[in-house]
C-alpha cells in the first residue's frame, strides 16, 4: 500500500478522532457512552494507523501527523490525572524536544540563512568599511564605537535593560514565524537581515582589533538567543514550505496542521529569550573577564544539548507506554 492510498483509506477516521477529541475537549460536554466508545474505537485505530506508518512511511509528514494524534488522544484519555502542572512539564519535557527532533531541517536551513547574511556583510564591511552605512539601519551604523565596548550596565537598570532585550527578541521572532504566512519570503528576509548586522558588526570590531571583546560580550546571551530564534524561523519555514508545496494534502489542511505545529515551537522559545535577556541584561554586561564569559557560553551550549537529549529520552519513554497494549 502507498503512501496516498493509505492516507485516502484512513483520513475519515483521523478526522474523525479530532473531531471526537474537540468534542471531549469541551468542559461544558458530558460525555455519554456512545462518545466514549467510539473515541476508544478510533484511539486503538489510530493507534494500529500510527505502527503501520512508523514501519513503512518513517520519515513522512503522516508519521509525524499520527504520533501527535494519538498522543493527544493519550492525554484526553488520561487527562483526570494530568494536572496543568503536569501538562506544562509534559510540553517542555518531551512535545517541544520531539517537534525540534521532527523539524531539525528547518531549523538548521533557518540557521544557514542566517550564516548566509552574516557571511556576505562580514566580507563587505572588510573589502570597505564604509558599507557599514549601507548594510546596518542608521541607529546602529552612527552609534556603535567599538573603542567603547566593556561599558556595563548600572545594576538599577538591568531589570528595565534585560525586558527591552526580551521584547525585541520575541519581535523578532514573532515577525520570523508570521512569515510562515507569506510562504516563508518575510522568514528568510528576517533571518538573513539578522544576519547581515551581526556580520557586519564582527568585521567592524574585527578591523578595530576587537573581534575577541565583541564575540565575548556575544556569546554568553547569543548561543541561546540565536538558537530560540533559529527556532522561530524554523517554525515559520516550515509553514511556509507546506504552504508552497502541500503534497498529498491540500493547503487549508497545511494552514491548520502547520501552524499548530509552529506556533507549538514558537511556545516553545519563550523561556530561551526569558533566559537569553536575563543573561544579557545581568551577566553580559558585567565587570567579569572575558574568559569567564566565553566559559559560560560553553556552559549554556551544554545546557541545551543535555536539555534536548534528556527530552529525547523521555519523549522515547512516553511513545513506549502508548504504544504498549493497556
Amino acid at each position: 500500500m502507498n503512501l496516498r492510498t493509505f492516507i485516502k483509506n484512513n483520513r475519515q477516521d483521523w478526522e474523525e478522532l479530532e473531531i471526537t477529541l474537540r468534542e471531549l475537549s469541551k468542559k461544558t460536554v458530558k460525555p455519554t457512552p456512545e462518545l466514549l466508545d467510539k473515541f476508544q474505537r478510533l484511539y486503538q485505530k489510530a493507534n494500529q494507523h500510527l505502527s503501520f506508518s512508523q514501519t513503512y512511511f518513517p520519515k513522512e509528514e503522516l508519521t509525524s501527523y499520527l504520533n501527535n494524534l494519538v498522543l493527544k488522544a493519550h492525554n484526553t484519555l488520561y487527562r483526570d490525572q494530568i494536572t496543568s502542572l503536569q501538562q506544562i512539564r509534559q510540553f517542555f519535557g518531551t512535545t517541544f524536544v520531539r517537534l525540534l527532533s521532527e523539524q531539525w531541517k528547518f531549523i538548521l536551513l533557518a540557521s544557514l540563512l542566517f550564516l548566509l547574511g552574516a557571511v556576505g556583510s562580514f566580507l563587505s564591511v572588510m573589502n570597505d568599511q564604509l558599507n557599514i552605512y549601507f548594510l546596518l539601519p542608521p541607529e546602529i551604523a552612527y552609534a556603535v564605537d567599538p573603542e567603547q565596548i566593556g561599558g556595563t550596565v548600572q545594576s538599577s537598570d538591568s531589570p528595565l535593560f534585560s525586558s527591552e532585550i526580551m521584547i525585541n527578541n520575541l519581535r523578532v521572532a514573532l515577525l520570523a514565524f508570521a512569515g510562515g504566512t507569506t510562504f516563508g519570503g518575510l522568514t528568510i528576509y528576517m533571518l538573513i537581515y539578522n544576519g547581515v548586522i551581526m556580520g557586519a558588526l564582527a568585521a567592524l570590531f574585527l578591523q578595530h582589533d576587537k573581534f575577541y571583546e565583541f564575540w565575548a560580550y556575544i556569546v554568553p546571551h547569543g548561543m541561546i538567543e540565536l538558537t530560540a530564534i533559529f527556532i522561530a524561523g524554523g517554525a515559520g519555514l516550515l509553514m511556509g514550505y507546506h504552504l508552497l508545496i502541500p503534497g498529498p494534502y491540500s493547503r487549508s489542511f497545511h494552514l491548520k496542521r502547520q501552524a499548530l505545529r509552529s506556533v507549538q515551537l514558537l511556545l516553545g522559545t519563550i523561556p530561551l529569550f526569558i533566559i537569553a535577556g536575563i543573561i544579557e541584561g545581568y551577566i553580559t554586561p558585567a565587570p567579569i573577564s572575558l574568559e569567564i564569559k566565553y566559559l559560560f557560553a560553553i556552559l549554556t551550549v551544554f545546557g541545551l544539548i543535555i536539555y534536548v537529549w534528556l527530552g529525547r529520552q523521555f519523549g522515547k519513554r512516553t511513545d513506549e507506554s502508548i504504544l504498549s497494549p493497556d
